[in-house]
């Protein structure tokens, strides 16, 4: 059983990016500038944001930390989005996930340029990826399908079956390992909530994508053996020997499926850090963008 390590792969691409800003710098181009809209308080978000814009230090980008009070109308949320669409100082922007009940977050993600949108969220950039255009592909997808090739895993003619239908991680990965490109040319089922006898469907994958929001799901008997599995999940379980009163869990039931699986990726550092990883891939493409009109 080999462990799809994203940590350590999330690191090679950083350096990677880090190279190629050092060698803008020294041509005297602009660094990429990526900026980040947080709305409230909330743990999880605080921590997604401030890995980010470590990671824009360590490789190089210039990056913009907007932090805006929970109780911030849409209206607000709306001006300031307008602000970053117009400043040709940023390349790319991200507003990050969930926002406050009092603002739809549609006609946010709607509001975002999509030259900007490195989340690849906007309905023209979802649009593109679904007809292999090119595009900036939605950060966890473009991660775990950079992971997939990094390691060589066999994907093409491949039962593919994606837990979840989430407009973030399960459709466009049921579009991307679909389509003919390196970790593609995949026969992909998406499974939810509602689908009927789920585990003789799991049973016949020889890859499973799980990202369904339910902490250990995926059980050692729901798989075959020699299964790939990508765990997209990530919950606080309680757990009364750790110090913090919690330990970290994805929607596959690690021990279990681990002594099935060729190749498994662990939570924490699997799925997370190269998801942090794209996002700066997708922001040095927008840069090179710009630089090209």
């Amino acid at each position: 059983m080999t462990i799809l390590d994203g940590k350590k792969v999330s690191n090679d691409i950083k350096d990677e990016i880090a190279k190629h800003v050092e060698s803008m710098v020294a041509k005297g181009e602009k660094v990429p500038h990526l900026a980040a809209i947080l709305v409230g308080t909330d743990g999880a978000s605080m921590t997604y944001v401030n890995a980010k814009v470590k990671a824009c230090e360590r490789i190089g980008f210039n990056s913009t930390l907007i932090e805006l009070p929970e109780y911030t109308t849409e209206a607000e949320l709306l001006e300031k989005i307008n602000g970053l669409n117009t400043n040709d100082d940023i390349d790319g922007f991200i507003v990050q996930l969930p926002l406050p009940d009092q603002i739809d977050e549609q006609k946010v993600l709607m509001a975002v340029n999509p030259d900007k949108d490195v989340d690849g969220f906007h309905p023209t950039n979802v649009g593109r990826m679904a007809l292999d255009l090119p595009t900036f592909l939605p950060a966890t997808p473009y991660g775990i399908m950079e992971l997939l090739e990094r390691y060589q895993v066999e994907t093409s003619g491949k039962n593919v079956v994606v837990l979840g239908r989430s407009h973030i991680v399960g459709r466009p990965m049921s579009i991307l390992m679909s389509q003919k490109r390196k970790a593609g040319d995949a026969t992909v089922t998406v499974v939810h909530s509602r689908s009927k006898n789920l585990e003789n469907i799991t049973r016949e994958a020889d890859i499973i994508v799980a990202a369904i929001g339910i902490s250990e799901f995926l059980t050692g008997d729901m798989v075959k053996e020699d299964v790939v599995i990508i765990d997209v999940g990530i919950t606080r379980v309680p757990d009364a020997t750790k110090k913090n009163g919690y330990r970290l869990a994805g929607d596959v039931h690690f021990e279990s499926v681990s002594q099935k699986a060729s190749y498994i990726t662990p939570v924490p550092g699997g799925v997370g850090p190269m998801t942090i990883a794209m996002l700066l891939k997708n922001t040095l493409l927008a840069r090179e963008r710009h630089m090209s009109v």
